[in-house]
């Protein structure tokens, strides 16, 4: 199948030729027709598979064929980091490049006043955070009852960051006559009571069974004592001449740890994690495509907010206390059908948690060590190790306190000067 058969217009066929493709993935191939039909959507793929241009594709088409008499936002995409909504605004403007449509990415951070001039000149298509956007609602900057389409991107993501009340709060502004699209990695009890309550009669699209990994990754597991896992980073990343490595920690200070250690090492590093500013994490993130930075270290606030084209390595350093972490950390690599290796570190305390993976992925992943830095530690055989699995993921206070300022009564003037708190 070629995009031109999908019923896109010449416009939008134009800038995906422009882009370098001339095939949709599965996911773009069930999902476009699906959505400019005018149906709800609920869909689930894997990472890397061309998920953003299954929705924002069919969007500037429609768009595009209903022209605005107002200034308005007539679509609004809800994302659960500002990472994301910034990639999903890159994608929307090369999309639509020979559209005139106007588009704006909203979210915490930054300065606000920037976004409320632009909202003021008229917006198409608002890509944002729950949190950033509900400051600009009680701001009354911004106006959703002309909203045509909303899309929820990442809806699993957003509902383990504690947004449920703000994306509560946001659909009740909505027309009730809209079109909604929701993207999942899973189809989770949660996920499929939200797409009953939001949805109406949705087409459903699954291109890749629950918690599956890409078949392009190479996954491995090195076991290692915690404290010799550093020194055998280093040493893997220089003597496999590793360029681009994206790194998983469980914390934000850890992370700010390591990137120091490895540039110590003489391997150029940068952290980025939630208590980076945004100009920081965009700048990390620039040098790191630009190949200045040869390890990016980064907390699960990465996990899927960045889109890396040929990412080759990744390896998780901690192993996450929650098992759907490690698809959507190692989905980073083995984009598009690219080759990627994916590599976790294993100590004895974290042997129960990479178990838990491994009977998650229902794949065989291979188990070595390294001469050298064989393990001596004692293997626990536990999943609660090394630190205790609850209901709170480590290293995340900001989902928590997205929940608790999202459910809070407070008056309009604390939200407005806690409205870049809440904003992932």
């Amino acid at each position: 199948m070629q995009f031109d058969s999908l019923g896109l217009k010449p416009e939008l066929l134009r800038a995906v030729s422009e882009q370098g493709y001339t095939q949709p993935t599965p996911v773009q191939q069930k999902a476009i027709p699906a959505v400019l039909e005018g149906h709800d959507l609920m869909a689930s793929a894997q990472t890397g598979t061309g998920k953003t241009a299954a929705f924002t594709l069919p969007l500037l088409h429609q768009l595009s064929e209903r022209r605005a008499g107002h200034p308005r936002p007539r679509a609004l995409i809800l994302t659960p980091t500002r990472e994301l909504a910034a990639q999903v605004h890159e994608n929307l403007r090369a999309y639509g490049r020979h559209l005139n449509l106007k588009s704006l990415e909203i979210f915490g951070g930054v300065n606000i006043n920037p976004q409320i001039t632009k909202l003021k000149r008229g917006i198409d298509v608002v890509i944002a955070t729950p949190g950033r956007l509900i400051d600009h609602m009680e701001r009354g900057t911004i106006r959703l009852d002309a909203i045509e389409t909303l899309i929820l991107d990442e809806a699993d993501r957003m509902l383990d960051m504690g947004f449920r009340p703000a994306i509560e709060r946001i659909v009740k502004a909505l027309p009730k006559q809209r079109q909604t699209l929701l993207f999942s990695a899973t189809f989770s009890k949660e996920i499929t009571e939200m797409a009953g309550r939001y949805l109406n009669n949705p087409v459903r699209v699954e291109t890749a069974r629950p918690n599956s990994t890409v078949d392009a990754i190479a996954q491995q597991v090195v076991r290692v004592d915690q404290k010799k896992k550093r020194e055998l980073l280093s040493w893997m990343i220089g003597s496999k001449d590793w360029r681009q490595v994206l790194v998983f920690t469980r914390t934000k200070h850890g992370a700010n740890r390591l990137a120091k250690q490895l540039e110590t090492d003489g391997l150029p590093a940068a952290a980025i994690h939630g208590n980076k500013s945004q100009g920081a994490r965009t700048r990390a993130l620039a040098d790191f495509k630009k190949n200045k930075v040869r390890v990016l270290v980064a907390t699960d606030i990465a996990a899927r907010g960045l889109d890396i084209d040929q990412l080759p390595h990744v390896v998780n350093y901690d192993i996450p206390n929650v098992p759907e972490d490690y698809v959507h950390r190692i989905g980073r690599t083995g984009r598009a059908g690219r080759d990627g290796l994916a590599v976790s570190l294993v100590s004895g305390a974290e042997h129960g948690l990479f178990e838990d993976i491994r009977k998650l992925v229902k794949i065989e992943i291979p188990t070595e060590t390294v001469d050298g830095y064989e393990p001596t530690e004692p293997v626990s055989r536990g999943s609660k190790s090394p630190q205790k699995r609850s209901g709170k993921r480590p290293g995340n206070g900001n989902r928590n306190r997205s929940s608790a300022q999202n459910r809070s009564g407070r008056n309009r003037q604390q939200g407005r000067g806690q409205g870049q708190r809440r904003a992932a």
